[in-house]
């Protein structure tokens, strides 16, 4: 597929991981994605997973028509993008490999290399001339490995962003929507929201809203799970794109992006400084006999019934990463939670680690707690949330005594409309 006249896309769709780095659900599979640059000299861009080796070799001779290629960048070192090192060695022997000085290192470490390969170390500014296009070297250390760097071609003005603006899902996994190779196409602000979205006339227009909230969806998941802890190093790479006339966008994982990239740019400033999307609130509980759940459920009625958005999850039943992401969406969050071993619920101790290993900051939090003879948790979840960079605590503290009693309900309604202000 091409991305532009003289670069294709050669990456490939998996339907058979279940679990992204043995940890993320990806029902709609994953897509490694590779590209080709032709030109006087010939490059190529990342490999795949070792499962598709064949499969990705064959999309890279289709593109190449002939051509054998000079150089293999690779941009980062994760086995999903440089499995197939070796593989495009032995196919093609003579071909130059150029990559940060910390990746090539990490290739000895991940493969037995043959020393006669001629290996290339780029740094920040650094640069490759194929011909007519010009390759500019971007340093991301930690985005979301030390040793990773982008790319920018400068002819067409393409950004191969390598894991940045990546989400999950394989290409082929919708007939429409971001499961293509290209961006979407209705305008939008940052906020998310289509601009002028009640003027949308048209399916082109209605569908390129819903392929961007698609590509929210699912990229949400991705950045805060895989690459949220690395918030400043991902604002100090968008300073470095911002000096680049960006026209295309070009991950690793998901869609190619070609159009309004202001959107997607946008959220991935949000992100990394931690900013919240949008006002509201995620309700998270976790519940041994279902008193607590009867707490968290009421507190949600009532914060609806006060016109506030708001994401509930279970943590014991509902997946892990999407209760994070919607934690880092919303502006407030609520944590019920039930006394256990005079701390607190495994599955709310997991949930509040992962937030804290990802920077959890700048929003409010409610707690409620239950316990029959000495309720603990709220004391708990403060200690573990107070390490936490500008986290607000709402004042009221909910506090059940075994079950939901009428005095429960009515320190939940003042909680309830202390987060709805």
């Amino acid at each position: 597929m091409k991305v532009t006249e003289s670069i294709w896309y050669v990456g490939v769709n998996d339907h058979e991981v279940d679990l992204f780095e043995g940890q993320y659900k990806v029902p709609e599979g994953m897509a490694y994605n590779s590209y080709v640059i032709r030109d006087e000299k010939t490059a190529v861009i990342d490999t795949v997973d070792a499962a598709f080796g064949q499969q990705w070799l064959i999309n890279v001779e289709d593109a190449l028509q002939g051509c054998v290629p000079d150089y293999l960048i690779i941009q980062h070192m994760e086995p999903d993008h440089s499995a197939c090192i070796p593989l495009f060695l032995k196919k093609f022997p003579g071909v130059q490999i150029v990559a940060t000085a910390q990746a090539l290192k990490m290739m000895d470490q991940f493969f037995s290399m043959d020393p006669a390969v001629t290996r290339i170390p780029m740094s920040n500014g650094g640069e490759l001339d194929l011909g007519v296009h010009k390759l500019q070297f971007v340093s991301a250390p930690m985005v979301h490995w030390p040793e990773v760097m982008m790319t920018y071609e400068t002819q067409e003005k393409v950004l191969f962003s390598a894991d940045g603006f990546g989400k999950f899902g394989a290409l082929d996994a919708k007939a429409e929507g971001c499961g293509k190779l290209g961006g979407a196409d209705a305008s939008a602000d940052h906020s998310g929201k289509p601009d002028g979205a009640e003027e949308m006339a048209g399916d082109s227009e209605k569908s390129g809203a819903a392929n961007q909230a698609d590509w929210v969806q699912e990229a949400r998941r991705y950045y805060i799970g895989i690459v949220g802890k690395y918030g400043p190093q991902v604002q100090a790479v968008l300073k470095k794109a911002a000096a680049l006339d960006i026209r295309v966008i070009a991950p690793l994982h998901g869609p190619v992006l070609k159009e309004n990239l202001g959107y997607y740019i946008g959220f991935y400033d949000k992100w990394s400084s931690y900013t919240p999307e949008e006002e509201g609130v995620t309700v998270a509980y976790a519940s041994a006999y279902g008193h607590t759940k009867e707490a968290a459920l009421y507190l949600a009625e009532r914060l609806r019934e006060r016109g506030t958005a708001v994401a509930m999850y279970d943590l014991a039943r509902d997946d892990m990463t999407e209760a994070v992401a919607d934690a880092f969406r919303y502006s407030k969050l609520v944590l019920a939670c039930n006394t256990y071993n005079a701390g607190i619920n495994p599955f709310m101790r997991d949930f509040v680690e992962r937030l804290m290993e990802r920077s959890y900051q700048k929003r409010k939090v409610g707690l409620i707690e239950n316990g029959s003879w000495a309720p603990m948790a709220a004391k708990v979840l403060r200690g573990l949330l107070e390490k936490g960079k500008d986290l607000t605590f709402a004042e009221n503290v909910v506090t059940l005594m075994s079950a939901m009693k009428p005095e429960s309900q009515e320190r939940l309604n003042a909680l309830a409309e202390e987060l709805a202000e």
